[in-house]
């Protein structure tokens, strides 16, 4: 009788590598420190994730360099990916976004996240917030269509960085808008987006429904029958006949599981 080969797999290769030691910092990386003894953040970004701050040299009427050896950090651009990746060796628990203001041509939002402890903060965990905007000012091309999104991003890397004291402007901070073309006029100055609009412009863009009656039928309707644990259910949504009829709190679950 042949045995057959053991299917046995060991998943306690990757968690015991990811583990963190009594100073809270991973036990498979190996940090750079600071004269002072804290972490150095900053010499832990790959430089796969930076690049030469083009428009820097545009403003000084230099040609952009084709690496980024020899640059300073203020002649340099942090992708998005490198600040994930910072946050990730770092660690935390939490993130949390707030919109501040939400309009047709301005977006702000607060970005908030609960960093796990470490030696740095003695032992105890630290909630750190930045702030960012996004505009039709200081966006272009499909990005003006993203203003949310954009400003999100930007709050995130500002948070991350600033927390962790890497003094590279992250490049979704950067204004990629045409400085020779006249500033762009909001279409409806001053009208914020109510929760009820921003749900009708995505269940429209995401889902691909133009009225309330097709995404009731099409949507709310397989949610509220599927058995997965955790799908929304409303009672309301029997008597709801138009997107008007959902409450804010509503409106905010649904946003969430179109996103």
């Amino acid at each position: 009788m042949v045995k057959s080969k053991s299917n046995d797999k060991n998943n306690l290769v990757g968690p015991n590598l990811f583990s963190r030691d009594e100073n809270g910092l991973l036990k498979n990386v190996e940090y750079p420190f600071n004269e002072d003894g804290s972490v150095n953040w900053r010499g832990l970004v790959k430089e796969e994730h930076l690049f030469p701050n083009k428009s820097w040299f545009q403003m000084r009427g230099k040609d952009t360099p084709r690496s980024i050896e020899g640059l300073a950090d203020h002649q340099l651009l942090i992708k998005l990916g490198g600040i994930k990746e910072l946050a990730k060796l770092r660690g935390f628990s939490d993130v949390t976004y707030e919109v501040v203001k939400c309009e047709e041509d301005h977006v702000a939002v607060i970005c908030k996240i609960k960093f796990l402890p470490n030696y740095e903060t003695f032992g105890e965990p630290v909630v750190f917030q930045d702030m960012a905007n996004a505009t039709l000012n200081n966006t272009s091309s499909f990005a003006t269509k993203f203003l949310e999104t954009i400003a999100c991003n930007r709050a995130f890397v500002r948070c991350v960085r600033n927390f962790l004291h890497v003094h590279i402007v992250g490049d979704d901070e950067i204004d990629k808008s045409d400085s020779s073309q006249p500033a762009a006029k909001p279409t409806k100055k001053g009208n914020p987006l109510s929760p009820t609009s921003l749900l009708q412009n995505k269940a429209k863009e995401v889902l691909g429904c133009d009225s309330f009656s097709d995404f009731k039928k099409n949507h709310i309707q397989t949610w509220w029958h599927s058995q997965i644990e955790g799908i929304y259910q409303s009672q309301n949504i029997k008597s709801a006949s138009n997107w008007e009829d959902l409450t804010a709190k509503e409106t905010r679950i649904i946003l969430g599981l179109i996103n």
